[in-house]
């Protein structure tokens, strides 16, 4: 592609797309008709760049409308925003959801990641490719992590239109997904978020009353296809856990409706934040010890990020720079990690809440909530409640009529495992290539838009309703993604102190347990046997006997090798070096992959030491530990 503004103008589709977002053009600067005024004076210039921040909203347009981004919708949206082409094509490249040739209107992404490939996702995708030969308005990918796997293996529909169309399809098989590409208005509804949730039905963990689930979409269609069985139960179910706080309304509350959010306690929390005031609440928050969360592995030692967030949010607070911001990143996509969407589907009130009272701590009066693309149910849901939320004035001028101003903004990603580290996801909503950034200074000190920012993810958010309702001793619990070769995947909240063995017994874990992958690509590898440690990560996955170790790490390094942003030159050379040494040996071992291990060990201290931000730095754990702990190659 030609990376200047070329004689290529948009079709008239491509352009209503874009218009529709940005509306008609002001000024001459984005195209508008030039007037006698222009020849003497120019005007509307800072009014276009200040929205380079639409850049990703103006891609998703197109993409959504077309199904890819042309020569001319590119360079129509650039001269709209006053961006250069070059810096545009940048952008539209880095995300796995977009394509700048042409394709079929309809996309079907296929996951082959950690979980869906243990689950059968190639055989899946051969039997969806040879189905769908010649069929020219469909196309199959294979895709990273989609964020569904508790339901592996897992397929998403993305057709193009006005409005465009999605289908998910899981646990998938050839006959469903087949289905959902060619016909996404007659695929079966999902199954109830509650479904993800294990304990969302036990009403002595949670202390709710009975659940009330909205109706499901009646579609004249045979049901979707069952969840992973839970009959032949190969350990028995553990004794109830005492009330948690997190998953209480998951699969009790109608995510639809704020009235039923308030009758199950909502706003409470709100409403105890406006009596303390701002510097009392943070003060709740710094007592409660509450840290942020992530999915990153510290299975043999302290947790590195300790550090209490509300001192952060303090800091931020406290910089005299203005306006601050909130960002809620829901946007992390690494393998086994679904918790995000679970609460943001099965909770969507609980998180307008949360942002709403950190804002109000932090003098934040705009938040930014960047979610996945890849998760369609879960962006209705979102947008529906902070629609609601607004209607209702618990977001806007004066909420509750306390003074305070505060609004969302939902941002969609378009695939990037690297937008979960905190300076990529304000480079992404800027409407930059979402590359880290060297820290300090701090997004606390200088974040989205050069403006002091607190950023979360959605867990560390939902902590503070507890704090505020139930006193800082409430926060003591978290969240864990499991999945694999268990009987009851799903999410878990657990009290702290729960080892990982406790977890999995909990979950159900299947005989003939061979690995169990803590902290998802980057975290680490351990044995059955070594289970009996606290659990310091949100994902974990087992596997069984079944799945062939060195295929595994191989596709540990094709993602990192896909994900590296490609900024600094350990991760973006050493992830391609990993994945050759290892195809090189997948079917090799002892003296035969000597060679080849021994160079995995340079290459993997070489990222560790020298990358710039946790991607580069943590993609040699998963390949390190397999072969250390687990003896892949000995």
């Amino acid at each position: 592609m030609d990376l200047r503004f070329g004689d290529s103008q948009p079709t008239d589709d491509e352009r209503a797309a874009v218009d529709e977002l940005l509306g008609p053009p002001a000024s001459s600067w984005e195209g508008a008709e030039r007037t006698a005024e222009n020849l003497r004076y120019s005007r509307g210039g800072h009014a276009a760049r200040d929205r380079r921040d639409l850049l990703l909203p103006g891609l998703h347009a197109l993409n959504d409308r077309i199904g890819w981004i042309s020569r001319g919708a590119l360079a129509h949206l650039c001269r709209r925003l006053t961006v250069p082409p070059a810096e545009a094509y940048g952008v539209a490249t880095f995300y796995a959801l977009f394509s700048v040739s042409p394709r079929p209107t309809t996309v079907l992404h296929v996951c082959t990641d950690l979980t869906c490939t243990a689950a059968g996702a190639a055989a899946l995708c051969a039997g969806l490719e040879s189905r769908l030969e010649g069929d020219d308005r469909v196309t199959v990918r294979r895709a990273p992590c989609l964020g569904l796997c508790e339901r592996a293996p897992a397929a998403l529909t993305i057709k193009a239109g006005d409005p465009a169309r999605t289908a998910v399809s899981a646990p998938a098989t050839v006959e469903a997904a087949v289905l959902a590409a060619t016909a996404p208005d007659s695929a079966p509804e999902e199954p109830p978020t509650e479904a993800a949730a294990p304990q969302a039905g036990d009403r002595r963990q949670t202390g709710a009353p009975a659940p009330s689930s909205p109706p499901q979409k009646q579609t004249g269609l045979p049901a979707p296809p069952p969840l992973p069985p839970q009959k032949h139960t190969a350990v028995p179910a553990p004794p109830p856990l005492p009330p948690l706080p997190l998953l209480t309304r998951v699969g009790v509350v109608d995510p639809s409706s704020l009235d039923d959010y308030r009758a199950h306690g909502g706003y409470t929390a709100l409403r105890r934040a406006f009596v303390l005031g701002p510097a009392a609440v943070l003060r709740e928050i710094v007592d409660s010890g509450l840290v942020g969360h992530g999915d990153a592995a510290f299975p043999g030692g302290p947790d590195p990020r300790a550090t209490p967030i509300g001192l952060a949010w303090r800091a931020a607070a406290s910089r005299p720079d203005h306006p601050h911001h909130l960002v809620c990143n829901a946007g992390g996509s690494g393998p086994g990690a679904f918790t995000d969407r679970v609460l943001m589907e099965g909770d969507p009130y609980a998180l307008v809440e949360a942002m709403t009272i950190v804002a109000y701590a932090v003098g934040a009066p705009h938040g930014y909530l960047y979610l996945r693309g890849e998760h369609p149910r879960a962006a209705r849901r979102m947008r529906r409640a902070v629609e609601r939320a607004r209607a209702r004035g618990l977001l806007g001028d004066d909420i509750l009529g306390r003074g305070h101003s505060f609004d969302i903004e939902i941002r969609r990603g378009a695939g990037a495992y690297v937008c979960g580290e905190e300076t990529a996801v304000l480079r992404s909503i800027e409407g930059y290539r979402p590359e880290p950034r060297p820290t300090p200074p701090f997004p606390t000190q200088k974040g989205l838009f050069g403006r002091p920012t607190v950023v979360a993810d959605v867990e560390t958010l939902l902590d503070v309703l507890p704090i505020l309702t139930g006193g800082p001793a409430a926060y003591r619990s978290r969240l864990v993604s499991v999945s694999g070769s268990v009987e009851r995947p799903g999410v878990y909240e657990l009290p702290s102190g729960t080892t990982l063995g406790e977890l999995l017994a909990r979950a159900g874990v299947r005989p003939d347990l061979r690995a169990v992958l803590v902290g998802g690509a980057a975290g680490r590898f351990v044995r059955p046997d070594e289970v009996d440690v606290p659990l310091r990560s949100g994902v974990v996955i087992a596997f069984d006997g079944t799945v062939p170790l060195p295929r595994l790490l191989l596709r540990v390094a094709e993602f990192f090798r896909d994900e590296s942003c490609g900024q600094c030159v350990p991760c973006r050379i050493g992830t391609v070096r990993q994945e050759e040494a290892l195809r090189r040996i997948v079917d090799r071992a002892g003296p035969a992959a000597a060679d080849d291990v021994a160079l995995l060990g340079e290459v993997g201290r070489a990222m560790r030491d020298a990358s710039l931000c946790g991607l580069g730095r943590n993609a040699w754990n998963a390949v390190e530990s397999g072969v250390e702990r687990l003896g892949v190659y000995g």
